[in-house]
């Protein structure tokens, strides 16, 4: 039996509504020449479908919620359901946590590459495709070096450059030493930056963008780097709805399913970020490039009473920050497999457990100690900049709905702060300040760091960047900073806990620096607490019921109490 003819007689069926005859089997007329068979629990199946695309979002949410908890079905029962079901039904079966993986059918084959042509160069054709006027000079720079690296890349392949370069050798020869995924890289940043405005998104769409990232996604799997970059691209382009239905029949849905399970933690928040903004059916909120929820990740029945959000420094990440210290010993694959010995990311392992019922955010932006190590050499953003920026990400996050901790590493404790100070002042952002419960600062230079006057003979600080120069003891900016804040927190009576490392850190093979001192981390309100870790380490626990993490969780359960308990 075709599964059009299937179709017909089971929506029939569902459509009459009449009571079935006592018989298990059911005989239907589809035309003069020919019956079918529909067993009782195959009709079930469509019962089930019929649910999931009714007018009542909450029948729709209970049928996807008992698709995902089926596992008994036979395997053409989950195709049906893969062939049959509309766009939310195939979102919400992704962010199940328990939904059977046969519900994603694979993706659809891939347009075949045009004659003499390459991955590389499609990426770079996509990439020249897009808009160069009205943007950025980030995003000028980006698609500058993307094009012309690959331009002489390809070239070379083709041997069509023989001009001789400094060192003797042809270009040719030397550019051909490049790998490919190297070129692709510059190329996907610059299309990251695109991906961030919504006119550009339509662009790389209408260029056969999803199809293209699809197959450079499957090329390398074995290149994390790589997959997140494309991850992110898909992320900023699932911020329009309007591209919804090309991204699922695009088939990234079965894509980001398989990567939401993922042990590697990055891997599976970039997907739960993406098909975040894919789900419109149970999130009001967006989720803007650099914001990652690491809990829930699924839809889940539990109530979420609080966010708590972790904002990195100089350096950091939104995941490598918050892993555990790092163990003396060689980490094996086994070990960091296994969540109660090591964790990757507490706050998501550790934290997530102890305290289910809050939203867990993490941040990420771009920092470097140097402007000769810096991604961008013409971005040079100050506190302020990035602060305003990250303030308008996190309210489209939904930050502010809620009760509010804000946990810090390093001038990840001096953008907070600015962020408060910019909120107080917009009437939008009043709720921001309301719901404000607490901060953590793990060692925050609320007085200054020694990092922008060391050494100028080392080259990590050679050209101390504009982040590290803001850091410096005699910064204005810092000062002011410092005391509208004490007097703001004071006012609102934030709740307030303070750690501070007590042993120099390794900047390099050379430079052993107390990066912040103890009166430089002393905000003069709250408990100051004094640990025998370096800077790197004052925000990585050694383990789950090391002080530093115990400290932490009993400052977030007690500031939360009220708000957890209702």
């Amino acid at each position: 039996m075709s599964l059009a003819a299937y179709c017909i007689i089971c929506c029939r069926r569902i459509g009459t509504l009449t009571p079935p005859p006592k018989s298990t089997t059911y005989r239907r007329d589809i035309n003069p020449f020919s019956t079918v068979d529909v067993e009782d629990h195959e009709c079930a199946v469509w019962l089930l479908l019929r649910k999931s695309q009714s007018g009542d979002r909450a029948a729709r949410l209970q049928a996807v919620q008992e698709m995902s908890e089926i596992h008994h079905w036979h395997d053409y029962q989950y195709r049906i359901i893969a062939q049959a079901c509309d766009l939310r039904t195939l979102i919400g079966l992704a962010r199940s946590k328990e939904s059977d993986p046969r519900f994603f059918l694979p993706p659809p084959p891939l347009p075949s590459l045009k004659e003499d042509s390459s991955i590389e160069e499609e990426l770079r054709q996509l990439l020249a495709s897009l808009p160069q006027t009205e943007i950025d000079e980030c995003i000028q720079y980006f698609t500058s070096l993307a094009l012309s690296e690959s331009s002489q890349s390809l070239a070379a392949q083709k041997g069509g450059l023989w001009c001789f370069g400094g060192n003797g050798l042809p270009y040719a020869e030397s550019f051909g030493e490049v790998p490919s995924a190297t070129v692709e890289m510059f190329c996907l940043e610059a299309l990251v930056k695109h991906s961030e405005i919504s006119t550009h998104c339509d662009q790389i769409e209408a260029n056969g963008g999803l199809q293209l990232l699809q197959r450079l996604y499957q090329l390398h799997k074995d290149c994390p780097k790589i997959q997140r970059n494309i991850m992110r691209i898909i992320g900023n382009m699932a911020l329009n709805e309007r591209l919804h239905s090309t991204i699922v029949r695009s088939g990234w849905v079965s894509i980001l399913a398989e990567a939401m399970k993922s042990r590697r933690i990055m891997e599976a928040s970039h997907a739960a970020r993406t098909l975040a903004n894919l789900d419109r059916e149970t999130m009001r909120e967006k989720y803007h490039d650099g914001v990652y929820v690491l809990h829930p990740q699924y839809r889940t029945s539990q109530p979420i009473k609080a966010d708590v959000l972790f904002i990195h420094g100089l350096m950091g990440a939104a995941f490598k920050t918050w892993r555990q210290q790092d163990s003396e010993q060689v980490l094996t694959e086994k070990i960091l497999e296994d969540e109660a010995r090591y964790s990757t990311c507490w706050p998501k392992t550790w934290l997530a457990r102890d305290c289910p019922a809050l939203r867990i955010i993490s941040v990420e932006y771009d920092t470097s100690l140097s402007d000769w190590r810096t991604r961008c050499p013409v971005e040079r953003k100050s506190i302020a900049f990035r602060s305003n920026e990250l303030l308008r990400k996190l309210r489209a996050a939904g930050v502010g709905d809620r009760p509010v901790i804000w946990v810090s590493h390093s001038m990840g404790g001096l953008l907070v702060k600015k962020m408060l100070l910019e909120a107080s002042k917009k009437p939008e952002m009043s709720t921001v300040i309301n719901n404000t419960r607490g901060i953590i600062f793990y060692s925050v230079p609320h007085h200054g760091s020694h990092l922008a006057e060391y050494s100028v003979n080392i080259r990590y600080l050679l050209f101390p960047s504009l982040e590290v120069k803001e850091l410096s003891k005699d910064s204005p900016a810092l000062k002011t900073l410092q005391d509208d804040f004490l007097e703001f927190a004071k006012d609102k009576n934030f709740q307030v806990l303070n750690f501070v490392e007590t042993l120099p850190t390794y900047i390099g093979s050379m430079i052993k620096l107390h990066v912040v001192p103890v009166e430089s981390a002393d905000l003069g309100i709250g408990d100051l607490i004094p640990v025998d870790v370096d800077h790197l380490n004052i925000c990585k626990p050694k383990k789950k019921d090391a002080f530093l993490y115990q400290r932490t969780l009993q400052f977030i359960c007690e500031t939360l109490a009220k708000d957890l308990e209702s």
